[in-house]
């Protein structure tokens, strides 16, 4: 595959460069390569004006602290789904894997 966001089941939303792991010509799951956790936040502006202008603020942060490991296998019955990033939080994650 290539840079993805996935869904997993537990809510999390992760970046990463995803490959499909196949057995038998089926998809078993998906490995993830320098996989980050997203976390997004809502800000919140006060302001007698009526502004329907909404932002999100996204971080990246790695998503196990206690291992040096780069790749994860992932089976495909805990991924929701699977889709694109946005261009700008494609480039804070190739900027913080040194991908570019």
């Amino acid at each position: 595959m290539s840079v993805k966001l996935a869904l997993l089941k537990s809510g999390e939303v992760l970046i990463s460069d995803i490959k499909e792991l196949i057995d038998d010509e089926k998809v078993i799951g998906y490995l993830f390569v320098k996989p980050k956790k997203v976390d997004m936040s809502t800000p919140m502006f006060l302001s007698e004006e009526n502004n329907n202008e909404s932002s999100v603020e996204v971080s990246l942060s790695s998503w196990f602290l206690i291992t040096d490991d780069e790749e994860f296998a992932i089976p495909k019955d805990w991924i929701v789904t699977v889709m694109n990033p946005v261009d700008r939080v494609l480039q804070m994650y190739n900027t913080g894997t040194n991908n570019d």
